[in-house]
């Protein structure tokens, strides 16, 4: 349960660093305009060998509608939100639970 409080921290600290990513880049555009990076336009710029590997283990050992489709789609989501659905996901499944004293007589 401690191990899930850490991690959900440290996914919604990734989440906060690439809202600030995004925000400081719509300043900079002077438009205003909110600049999503997408969770693979991202991955390709930190990573890019393990992006190309990763794209082609999962076209070789599965259907390539798993990529084409499914993964594909899951990266096209703004960085942010993907790390903080995690982080969410994650501080619920290891929240602290209530204790409920039961008394049998």
């Amino acid at each position: 349960m401690g191990f899930l409080r850490f991690l959900a921290g440290v996914l919604l600290l990734v989440a906060v660093v690439a809202g600030i990513y995004d925000g400081t880049r719509a300043i900079e555009s002077r438009g205003g305009e909110m600049a999503m990076t997408s969770l693979g336009e991202q991955w390709s710029k930190v990573a890019p060998v393990s992006h190309k590997n990763a794209q082609a283990a999962v076209r070789r050992y599965t259907h390539p509608f798993v990529w084409d489709g499914l993964i594909q789609r899951l990266l096209l989501l703004p960085t942010w939100a993907v790390f903080a659905s995690l982080g969410l996901l994650a501080a619920y499944t290891g929240r602290r639970r209530r204790r409920v004293n039961v008394f049998a007589n």
